[in-house]
């Protein structure tokens, strides 16, 4: 009975924690998808791949979006021109650069900027790193739509007329409580995970695996993958490791998981070809558990 209480007051403290953020998040992504539209972006896109690369990983702190919206997104900005190491940078550091995520990290993690400014940095470092060795190894946009479709989808979306201001604002309720009941349920499958292995799982064990500074963040990492959090959320999660695992490896759970995760695996599988996301995937993963490295061995 005690440990039933125990795993339920845990379970539902992540949960109130993280409902207000992830409401948050979902009302300004309707408001995004209903009122931004994505071409003025390709028109103020350097050319120069790499400050293509840092705009890219910049753009996110104005636009706000979790990881479960962001692909959909950088597939409508490669359909427009703009450049796949620029968009790939976007989707990366996005649901993580932005308002809503840094000020829900810095509330998790107790008022602490110093969580949030690595969180931020490290995050910026990989998107940056992958975007680069992307525009390297994919010279050819590796979209599963052929060029025609392409060209069609971009003409298609300039083409659409203006709705006007209430139809678009009743839109942007919609797609927010869809994508509310959408992210609803990996918090709680991620708040239950993370609740039953502080609650089952001795301590010893987990400080065992946290002694490690590898293992310790490749579990981090795979803990992030398989739980799919909103990155509005996912902080109050690995704020509940913080006795068990160093900084270096929370590090990588709050730059992994909203980069790469179940959810948005298989939106990448349905809008790129399988080796672009395969390699997308290894890159990520090598630059998080390096950045990880480096944060454990100097915080």
């Amino acid at each position: 009975m005690k440990t039933f209480l125990q795993l339920n007051t845990i379970f539902l403290s992540m949960i109130m924690e993280a409902i207000p953020f992830v409401l948050l998040g979902v009302l300004i992504s309707g408001v995004i998808q209903s009122f931004i539209a994505e071409r003025w972006i390709s028109r103020i896109m350097p050319k120069n791949r790499y400050l293509a690369s840092l705009f890219g990983c910049s753009i996110g702190i104005l636009f706000p979006s979790c990881e479960c919206g962001i692909v959909p997104i950088t597939r409508r900005l490669l359909n427009k021109g703009v450049p796949l190491n620029a968009g790939i940078a976007f989707m990366l550091t996005g649901p993580i650069i932005n308002p809503i995520v840094l000020f829900s990290t810095y509330i998790a993690f107790g008022n602490d900027w110093r969580v949030v400014a690595i969180r931020s940095g490290m995050a910026f470092l990989v998107a940056l790193a992958v975007s680069l060795c992307v525009a390297l190894l994919f010279p050819v946009l590796p979209l599963r739509l052929n060029e025609q479709q392409v060209a069609a989808s971009a003409e298609n979306s300039v083409a659409a007329p203006r709705q006007p201001f209430f139809p678009k604002l009743g839109h942007v309720f919609l797609h927010a409580i869809d994508e509310f009941f959408s992210v609803g349920k990996y918090l709680v499958l991620g708040a239950f995970i993370a609740a039953s292995m502080q609650t089952f799982i001795p301590t010893s064990s987990l400080l065992h695996i946290g002694s490690n500074p590898i293992m310790a963040s490749l579990v981090m990492m795979g803990l992030a993958f398989t739980m799919s959090l909103c990155s509005e959320a996912d902080a109050f999660i690995a704020s509940s490791f913080r006795s068990t695992f160093s900084m270096g490896s929370i590090s990588a759970f709050l730059v992994y998981g909203p980069m790469i995760d179940i959810k948005n695996t298989l939106m990448l599988l349905g809008s790129f070809r399988g080796k672009f996301v395969a390699v997308l995937i290894a890159l990520v993963t090598l630059f998080t558990l390096i950045g990880s490295l480096i944060v454990g061995r100097f915080v």
